[in-house]
This record gives structure tokens, sequence and C-alpha cells, in this order.
């Protein structure tokens, strides 16, 4: 990914947030490493026993990278008197964890190369990222594989199976990038060596700790991102226990599993009020002499009359009139326009980018389309 957009990405984790309802992230990703072409589209889960027994941990003191943490000591101090935890469990954890470096000099690196606004051909550099043969073919063989999940949670939710789709697509290409990190190292390292956004992280790491006792997982297990997003959607553990949904009904809630994650991006979707069968945006033609001055993105807000006075104006019919988010795309062959609806914005509270839920709606198209050709092609 273009460094650029790897840092925007990253911004909205750590400074903008990807809201969980409020104004803090939900999911976030890693740098996207080379794909893993020896795994299969329905990959294992990473968790050896999702219902295994909570391993007997116990320790009077913490060692390892994390002894003499006086912020960790508080921390647990919380976890005992509010969550009911057992000091010695959770400094047996804590003993356990490994503090990342190389998160650390990587998000050090990359706040510093921060600034001005998306270049000319921003855009088609990061569509470029997710609309490829491999994401679209993915997309097309996963449905394949779980067309009956993804038709019974697309009648449950309201959501198209496109989208859910979409997002597993951008996320981790169906499970071939879900990260090599241990939750448990990435969340202590960001919540006690990253000061910057150290309150945030150390509410997820509350969240992890509650999510495996709740789905007895040994904590030392789960892997992901560099920042703690879990499974092929890439939830955050305060998602996790939100909107993660056990829809094989085998008791637990496994986001590396494929009908679980189907389930937990669709309720999300419709518990961010998903509007069934409208649009998600609209192409738009911009001829006003001020269109460079005007706001544009996801938290936008206009409506068709006052954008037809500037100049701006729908190519198709348009679910409502009212809110639209004017959306500005810098691609190489000049800017485009797009009018971004109710659905548009439901996505972005997975990623605060518009680029994102872009790359999202464009992958999700392509791969419908896909689906449906090899359909008839058969």
């Amino acid at each position: 990914m273009n460094r650029r957009f790897k840092y925007q990405a990253l911004l909205s984790l750590i400074t903008l947030g990807l809201a969980s309802c409020a104004s803090e992230p939900s999911h976030t990703k890693a740098p996207p490493p080379a794909a893993n072409k020896s795994r299969a589209v329905q990959i294992a889960p990473v968790l050896s026993e999702p219902l295994a027994q909570l391993p007997s941990y116990g320790a009077q003191r913490i060692s390892g990278d994390y002894a003499g943490y006086p912020a960790l000591n508080q921390f647990i101090d919380g976890m005992v008197s509010q969550h009911g935890f057992s000091r010695e469990y959770l400094n047996a954890v804590f003993s356990k964890a490994k503090r990342k470096q190389w998160t650390l000099d990587y998000l050090s690196k990359e706040t510093g190369s921060a600034g001005g606004g998306p270049r000319p051909g921003a855009w088609s550099r990061y569509r470029a990222q997710f609309l490829t043969e491999l994401h679209i073919n993915s997309g097309a063989e996963f449905w394949r594989q779980h067309a009956d999940s993804l038709q019974r949670a697309s009648k449950k939710y309201g959501v198209p199976p496109e989208y859910i789709l979409g997002i597993m697509g951008v996320e981790t290409v169906f499970g071939r990038n879900v990260g090599k990190h241990r939750v448990i190292d990435a969340l202590t390292t960001l919540a006690f060596d990253y000061p910057r956004r150290g309150s945030y992280f150390a509410g997820e790491l509350e969240k992890f700790l509650l999510m495996v006792r709740a789905e007895k997982i040994d904590p030392l297990t789960p892997e992901g991102s560099y920042a703690g997003a879990m499974g092929l959607g890439q939830f955050m553990p305060s998602s996790f226990l939100q909107w993660a949904v056990d829809f094989n009904g085998d008791g637990a809630r496994n986001l590396w599993q494929a009908d679980d994650v189907i389930g937990s991006i669709a309720n999300y979707f419709a518990e961010h009020g998903w509007h069934h069968d409208e649009a998600v945006v609209t192409p738009a033609l911009a001829t006003g002499t001020q269109i460079e001055d005007l706001e544009v993105g996801f938290d936008s807000h206009y409506d068709i009359y006052k954008l037809n006075q500037l100049g701006i104006k729908a190519t198709a019919q348009l679910p409502s009139p009212n809110d639209i988010h004017l959306l500005r795309l810098r691609a190489s062959q000049g800017d485009q326009y797009w009018l971004g609806h109710h659905n548009f914005y439901v996505i972005t509270r997975y990623n605060h980018s518009t680029h994102y839920a872009m790359a999202v709606h464009e992958l999700a198209q392509a791969i419908k389309q896909r689906y449906l050709a090899n359909i008839a092609a058969r």
C-alpha cells in the first residue's frame, strides 16, 4: 500500500478512530503482508479449542517484558476490582506478554510522515490495492462455498452478501492476511508503551480479557493484526463483544470461522442502521466554479437542492434528497464526484475513510458480477 495511505488507514484507527457507536476505533489493519498462497479460502481457526477451559495460570508478581510497569499494575487492580479477575492469573498472563518493538518503531515512523491532503491519482493507487483478480476471484469462490450462510445472513439482517464479502476482501482477502501477532502482545504494547493512544488500547485490552473469559479461550492463543484486530473481519475486542454472533450455533463466537464472521459483519451493518435495498453511492457530474472549495467526504452533509445550486447533479435517481455526502476521489484521469447515501456512511462506521468505503463498495460490486457470471457459465 502507498506509504501515505498506509498512514491514512492508520489514522482511521489511532487519530480519527473507527466508531463503535462513539468516537473510538473498532477495527484496524496491519500493513498487508504478501498473500499466503498456501492458505485456502476457508482457513482453519487460530483458536485450537474455542471452548477449551482456561489454563490454570498463577503468579505472585509480573516477570518478563512488563515487569515494573506501574500503569500495568493499576490496570490489573481495575480488572480485579471491577471484573473479578484473579490477580495471580493476570500476573501470569502479562508475564508472558511480549513487547512489540517493531510496532512502536513502525508507528513512530508513520506518524512522522504525515502531511497534506490526497494527491492527484491517490484514489486510483488506493483502489488498485483491492480491486485485483485475487480479491475478486477469491470473493466469488468464497460466495460459492458459503452461499447458504450468506443468504441466511442477508435475509436475517437485510445486508446484501456482496457487502459482507467486500469487508472481508478489503480487510483480509478472505483470511489470507489475518495477521500473525498475538493479540495479548499487540494490545499490551500499545496500551503501555504507546502514550499517544494508550488509553484507547488499554480499553481494548480490558475488552479482550473479558472476551476470552466469556468465550473460554486461552488469552495467549488468538492472533491478529499489530493493533489487535482479529479474524476474517478484523474486529477489535470491543466490537467483538458488541456485535460478534454465533451464526453457526456451535456455542462459540469465532471470527476465524466463516459462518460466524459472515453473521457478525452483517449484524454490525444492521446495528449501525443499514437500509435494505437502498443505493450506496450515485455518480455525479460537477460543473460548478467553486467545486474545489466545497467540503467533501463521508462526514459532509448536503441536500440535492443545494448541490444542484452548486453545479453538482446526480446521474441517477437518489434514494433520498437529503443528508447526502459529497465525495471527491482523486483519480489518475482526474477527479471523480459521487454522492454518498446512508449506506455509504454505514460502511464508514467500519473504517472512517472515504477511500475505504468506496473500495468496499466497488469490490462488492465486482465480486457480485463475477459470482453471477460464474453461475451463468456453469
